[in-house]
């Protein structure tokens, strides 16, 4: 189960590593100490045999000066003890009884040798030393053993890393400390920060200018970003209803007078004609409030989630039937021109193709009683975009009323409709990272719909 708090994911993310870089560095320190402890004891029992041989030759064996004398009762903190004997097996001077030397030790004349062995029940570190001298008219090689006691270098090793781990632990401690509380004071601009965030209110949706540190500036132009696109949103919707209780006003009062008038009939046949146009109002209006849900869905339509991999050529006959089928009465051909090859793209089908269905419906509505026809043809622009082009033998838009056309609840030549028909294509190529435009045409009205192609 992973801290909650960030301070405490720090400082088990610090720790760890630097508690294996401490015990790395307490296993080279026994390592080392326990390497210098034998070269400087192993020096101290070479400077007493050396001391001895020396007194050895000069007093013939009889004595051993006070300097080594001292020497040998506290060298680096510990008792030597030592044994001479003569090349011819006599003993000179010393404990009478040495350390026995390893089988495997040298026979003749070597260098020092040194060997672990036991006295007396304790382990003990020995040196046999050869030296080529002359003792009371005795000529040869004189073995002389000296030994301490190994607890005195454990010990000194004991001694070495004890200091060493408490000037270890004593860091690692105060890494611990530093970190537990510099964290905080490192995080104290963000809590600055989310405490400023907390005192604002839905309707303050403003881009937080406030001192950050680096490392959490992406994440305030972040929220900077989705504050930006939330208040867009919450203005587009603000918008959205105001113009649509202003559109649906006079459709509803529109009904409720229809339907006052048809309880008020003076007769039958007049109740029968108010009804049927009250039946055709409350058509409109339905029309009207389906035309508001799908602009308002348009613009939330997030094809990232909701799209799919989609063949246009497919799209685009669907399309056309469905029209077809839904407007029988009416002496309209739509042909689609559609290319040999498949173009796909990333969409929401069911918005795409009311797209079009919108597009072909603003035609049959504003096309003029000469609309005879609509032509639906598809095309690869380059490498990156596909495109739609929609146009019909109608009355067409004038240049300079393309930008009314696309305006919501407008309409450029006036007449039937809601005006929400090419808004609403509009929007839903927006959404597909697309664009709707109004082509410019010498015979009635021609819609391009530019869609991006995957990959690009």
């Amino acid at each position: 189960m992973k801290p909650s708090s960030l301070r405490a994911r720090l400082t088990l993310i610090i720790l760890p590593p630097l508690l294996i870089i401490s015990l790395i560095a307490g296993a080279w320190q026994f390592h080392n100490t326990t390497l210098r402890a034998e070269s400087i004891f192993d020096k101290g029992l070479l400077s007493a045999a050396i001391a001895i041989s020396r007194d050895v030759a000069l007093s013939d064996g009889d004595a051993i000066s006070p300097s080594t004398r001292r020497l040998l009762a506290d060298t680096s903190g510990g008792t030597i003890f030592y044994h001479v004997f003569a090349p011819d097996g006599v003993f000179v001077t010393g404990y009478s009884t040495p350390p026995l030397v390893p089988s495997m030790a040298p026979k003749g004349l070597t260098d020092a040798y040194y060997y672990n062995s036991v006295y007396q029940g304790e382990n003990v570190r020995v040196l046999r030393f050869q030296d080529v001298t002359v003792v009371s008219g005795i000529a040869g090689i004189f073995n002389i053993t000296v030994w301490q006691n190994a607890s005195v270098r454990s010990s000194f090793v004991r001694n070495v890393l004890s200091r060493s781990f408490a000037v270890i632990a004593a860091l690692v401690m105060s890494v611990a400390i530093v970190v537990w509380f510099g964290v905080r004071l490192g995080l104290r601009p963000l809590l600055e920060l989310e405490r400023a965030i907390a005192k604002r209110t839905p309707s303050e949706l403003e881009p937080i200018r406030r001192a950050v540190p680096t490392e959490a500036q992406g994440l305030v132009t972040t929220l900077n970003g989705l504050l930006n696109r939330v208040s867009r949103r919450i203005s587009s919707k603000d918008e959205f209803i105001s113009n649509a209780a202003h559109q649906l006003r006079n459709p509803m009062a529109g009904v409720l007078a229809l339907a006052e008038a048809v309880t008020t009939a003076p007769n039958p046949k007049t109740a029968q004609r108010r009804s049927a146009e009250l039946l055709q109002a409350a058509r409109e209006a339905s029309d009207l409030t389906n035309k508001l849900l799908s602009f308002e869905r348009a613009s939330g339509t997030d094809v990232s989630a909701s799209g799919s991999r989609i063949d246009l050529n497919v799209l685009i006959a669907n399309t056309v039937s469905a029209f077809e089928q839904n407007h029988p009465e009416r002496n309209l051909k739509v042909t689609p021109d559609l290319p040999d090859e498949s173009l796909f793209v990333q969409a929401d089908q069911t918005m795409l193709q009311e797209a079009m269905l919108n597009i072909f419906s603003n035609s049959l509505v504003h096309g003029g009683p000469g609309l005879r026809q609509i032509w639906v043809k598809l095309r690869k622009s380059g490498d990156a975009t596909a495109e739609i082009v929609i146009q019909d033998d109608g009355v067409g838009i004038a240049e300079d009323r393309h930008i009314e056309a696309l305006s919501r609840f407008s309409q450029a030549g006036g007449g039937p409709g809601s005006g929400l028909g090419l808004a609403i294509a509009a929007r839903v190529l927006k959404n597909h990272g697309g664009q709707l435009s109004i082509l410019p045409s010498a015979r009635g009205a021609a819609i391009k719909l530019s869609l991006p192609l995957p990959g690009t």
